[in-house]
Protein backbone atom coordinates (compact mmCIF):
# COMPACT_ATOMS: atom_id res chain seq x y z
CA UNK A 1 0.00 0.00 0.00
CA UNK A 2 1.24 3.42 -0.78
CA UNK A 3 1.63 6.00 1.94
CA UNK A 4 -0.35 8.50 2.06
CA UNK A 5 2.54 11.35 2.15
CA UNK A 6 3.83 9.70 -1.64
CA UNK A 7 1.83 10.78 -4.41
CA UNK A 8 2.35 10.35 -8.02
CA UNK A 9 3.95 13.68 -9.82
CA UNK A 10 2.75 14.94 -12.76
CA UNK A 11 6.18 16.84 -14.46
CA UNK A 12 5.17 19.06 -17.59
CA UNK A 13 7.56 20.03 -20.11
CA UNK A 14 7.56 23.80 -19.33
CA UNK A 15 9.47 22.94 -15.40
CA UNK A 16 12.07 20.06 -17.39
CA UNK A 17 12.64 22.84 -20.30
CA UNK A 18 14.42 24.71 -17.16
CA UNK A 19 17.04 22.16 -16.36
CA UNK A 20 19.70 23.52 -18.48
CA UNK A 21 20.21 20.32 -20.51
CA UNK A 22 18.66 17.68 -22.68
CA UNK A 23 16.16 16.36 -19.44
CA UNK A 24 14.61 13.20 -19.42
CA UNK A 25 11.00 13.84 -21.46
CA UNK A 26 13.50 15.24 -24.25
CA UNK A 27 14.83 12.03 -24.57
CA UNK A 28 11.27 10.36 -24.84
CA UNK A 29 10.10 12.63 -27.27
CA UNK A 30 12.70 11.54 -29.35
CA UNK A 31 11.98 7.87 -29.57
CA UNK A 32 9.25 8.92 -31.84
CA UNK A 33 7.28 5.88 -30.05
CA UNK A 34 3.34 5.88 -30.84
CA UNK A 35 1.20 7.90 -28.84
CA UNK A 36 0.06 5.97 -24.98
CA UNK A 37 2.86 4.41 -24.69
CA UNK A 38 3.19 2.85 -21.31
CA UNK A 39 6.72 2.38 -19.92
CA UNK A 40 7.43 1.13 -16.65
CA UNK A 41 10.98 1.02 -14.58
CA UNK A 42 11.58 -0.60 -11.61
CA UNK A 43 14.21 0.99 -8.77
CA UNK A 44 15.65 -1.96 -6.97
CA UNK A 45 18.56 -2.18 -4.25
CA UNK A 46 19.78 -2.19 -1.05
CA UNK A 47 18.50 -0.12 1.34
CA UNK A 48 21.05 3.24 1.65
CA UNK A 49 21.90 2.81 -1.43
CA UNK A 50 20.32 6.22 -3.05
CA UNK A 51 17.69 4.68 -4.91
CA UNK A 52 14.96 7.19 -2.97
CA UNK A 53 17.23 10.66 -4.39
CA UNK A 54 17.99 9.44 -7.51
CA UNK A 55 14.49 9.26 -7.95
CA UNK A 56 13.83 12.61 -6.95
CA UNK A 57 16.73 13.77 -8.78
CA UNK A 58 14.80 12.23 -12.05
CA UNK A 59 11.56 14.15 -11.12
CA UNK A 60 13.66 17.67 -10.06
CA UNK A 61 12.44 17.67 -6.74
CA UNK A 62 14.41 18.57 -3.37
CA UNK A 63 16.42 15.95 -2.12
CA UNK A 64 18.21 17.50 1.14
CA UNK A 65 14.83 15.61 3.10
CA UNK A 66 15.13 11.62 2.52
CA UNK A 67 13.83 9.10 4.63
CA UNK A 68 14.33 5.24 4.27
CA UNK A 69 11.28 3.90 2.06
CA UNK A 70 9.18 1.77 4.08
CA UNK A 71 7.02 0.50 0.86
CA UNK A 72 7.49 2.29 -2.32
CA UNK A 73 7.32 5.31 -4.49
CA UNK A 74 5.76 5.80 -7.63
CA UNK A 75 6.80 8.72 -10.07
CA UNK A 76 4.62 9.48 -13.13
CA UNK A 77 6.11 11.83 -16.00
CA UNK A 78 3.52 12.41 -19.07
CA UNK A 79 3.73 14.43 -22.18
CA UNK A 80 2.16 14.25 -24.99
CA UNK A 81 0.45 11.15 -24.74
CA UNK A 82 3.71 9.41 -23.25
CA UNK A 83 3.91 8.26 -19.82
CA UNK A 84 6.70 6.88 -18.20
CA UNK A 85 6.18 5.31 -14.70
CA UNK A 86 9.19 4.90 -11.86
CA UNK A 87 9.10 2.61 -9.28
CA UNK A 88 10.95 2.88 -6.12
CA UNK A 89 10.55 -0.08 -3.83
CA UNK A 90 12.27 -0.31 -0.18
CA UNK A 91 15.84 -1.63 -0.22
CA UNK A 92 15.47 -3.17 3.52
CA UNK A 93 15.60 -7.07 4.21
CA UNK A 94 12.70 -7.18 5.04
CA UNK A 95 10.77 -5.79 2.18
CA UNK A 96 12.78 -7.16 -0.17
CA UNK A 97 10.15 -10.38 -0.21
CA UNK A 98 7.96 -8.44 -1.59
CA UNK A 99 10.23 -6.81 -4.81
CA UNK A 100 8.52 -10.04 -6.63
CA UNK A 101 5.11 -8.37 -6.68
CA UNK A 102 6.26 -5.57 -8.64
CA UNK A 103 8.25 -7.49 -11.35
CA UNK A 104 4.95 -8.16 -13.71
CA UNK A 105 5.01 -6.05 -16.99
CA UNK A 106 8.59 -4.20 -16.08
CA UNK A 107 9.89 -2.70 -19.11
CA UNK A 108 13.79 -1.66 -17.82
CA UNK A 109 15.42 -2.79 -14.25
CA UNK A 110 17.37 -0.54 -12.89
CA UNK A 111 19.43 -1.41 -9.72
CA UNK A 112 21.16 1.07 -7.57
CA UNK A 113 24.70 0.15 -5.41
CA UNK A 114 26.38 2.29 -3.25
CA UNK A 115 29.38 1.79 -4.88
CA UNK A 116 31.11 3.40 -1.63
CA UNK A 117 29.82 0.11 0.57
CA UNK A 118 32.50 -2.43 0.03
CA UNK A 119 31.21 -4.44 3.15
CA UNK A 120 27.73 -5.14 1.37
CA UNK A 121 28.97 -6.39 -2.43
CA UNK A 122 28.54 -9.34 -1.63
CA UNK A 123 25.13 -8.99 -0.56
CA UNK A 124 24.45 -6.72 -3.25
CA UNK A 125 25.24 -8.94 -5.64
CA UNK A 126 23.52 -11.77 -4.06
CA UNK A 127 20.06 -9.87 -4.30
CA UNK A 128 21.01 -9.30 -7.97
CA UNK A 129 21.29 -12.43 -8.97
CA UNK A 130 18.06 -13.70 -7.73
CA UNK A 131 16.90 -11.11 -9.51
CA UNK A 132 18.54 -12.14 -12.84
CA UNK A 133 17.25 -15.42 -12.19
CA UNK A 134 13.16 -14.34 -12.38
CA UNK A 135 11.06 -15.60 -14.76
CA UNK A 136 9.33 -12.37 -14.70
CA UNK A 137 12.36 -9.95 -15.64
CA UNK A 138 13.72 -12.60 -18.03
CA UNK A 139 15.32 -10.80 -20.69
CA UNK A 140 14.64 -7.17 -19.30
CA UNK A 141 17.32 -4.78 -20.01
CA UNK A 142 19.69 -4.12 -16.69
CA UNK A 143 20.54 -0.63 -16.11
CA UNK A 144 22.98 -0.59 -12.85
CA UNK A 145 23.72 3.11 -11.14
CA UNK A 146 27.23 2.83 -8.75
CA UNK A 147 26.26 5.21 -7.22
CA UNK A 148 27.74 7.74 -4.88
CA UNK A 149 30.66 8.12 -7.31
CA UNK A 150 31.20 11.96 -5.21
CA UNK A 151 32.83 10.09 -1.91
CA UNK A 152 36.19 9.63 -1.92
CA UNK A 153 35.79 5.82 -0.60
CA UNK A 154 33.89 5.02 -4.26
CA UNK A 155 34.85 2.06 -6.20
CA UNK A 156 34.78 2.64 -9.82
CA UNK A 157 32.30 1.33 -12.15
CA UNK A 158 34.40 -0.54 -14.08
CA UNK A 159 35.67 -2.30 -10.93
CA UNK A 160 32.21 -3.21 -9.42
CA UNK A 161 31.45 -4.44 -13.05
CA UNK A 162 34.37 -6.96 -12.45
CA UNK A 163 33.16 -7.56 -8.51
CA UNK A 164 29.89 -8.27 -9.51
CA UNK A 165 30.93 -10.81 -12.71
CA UNK A 166 28.50 -9.02 -14.74
CA UNK A 167 30.67 -9.88 -18.04
CA UNK A 168 28.66 -13.21 -17.47
CA UNK A 169 25.29 -11.86 -18.17
CA UNK A 170 24.24 -13.35 -21.74
CA UNK A 171 20.12 -13.17 -21.70
CA UNK A 172 19.90 -9.21 -21.50
CA UNK A 173 21.29 -5.54 -22.45
CA UNK A 174 23.10 -4.35 -19.88
CA UNK A 175 25.12 -1.56 -18.01
CA UNK A 176 26.50 0.22 -15.23
CA UNK A 177 26.58 3.64 -14.99
CA UNK A 178 28.76 5.38 -12.31
CA UNK A 179 26.59 8.43 -10.81
CA UNK A 180 26.23 10.29 -7.85
CA UNK A 181 22.43 10.69 -6.63
CA UNK A 182 23.45 13.79 -4.63
CA UNK A 183 25.36 15.47 -7.39
CA UNK A 184 22.65 14.20 -10.23
CA UNK A 185 26.10 13.61 -12.49
CA UNK A 186 26.25 10.33 -14.61
CA UNK A 187 21.91 10.20 -14.14
CA UNK A 188 21.00 11.72 -17.30
CA UNK A 189 24.02 9.63 -19.54
CA UNK A 190 22.26 6.62 -17.45
CA UNK A 191 18.39 7.29 -18.30
CA UNK A 192 19.45 8.03 -22.25
CA UNK A 193 20.84 4.27 -22.31
CA UNK A 194 17.69 3.40 -20.74
CA UNK A 195 15.44 5.04 -23.33
CA UNK A 196 17.51 3.59 -25.85
CA UNK A 197 17.30 -0.01 -24.90
CA UNK A 198 13.79 0.09 -23.65
CA UNK A 199 11.83 -2.91 -25.11
CA UNK A 200 8.07 -2.32 -25.33
CA UNK A 201 6.40 -5.31 -24.13
CA UNK A 202 3.21 -6.28 -26.64
CA UNK A 203 -0.01 -5.17 -26.27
Amino acid sequence: MVREDVNPLRLTEDRNSNQGNMGLLSILRRLKQSPDQEVRLLLLGLDNAGKTTLLKQLAAEDISHITPTQGFNIKCVQSSGFKLNVWDIGGQRNIRPYWRNYFENTDVLMYVIDSSDKKRFEETSLELAELLEEETLAAVPLLIFANKQDLMTATAASELAESLDLHTIRDRMWQVQACSAVTAEGIQDGMTWVCRNIKFRKK
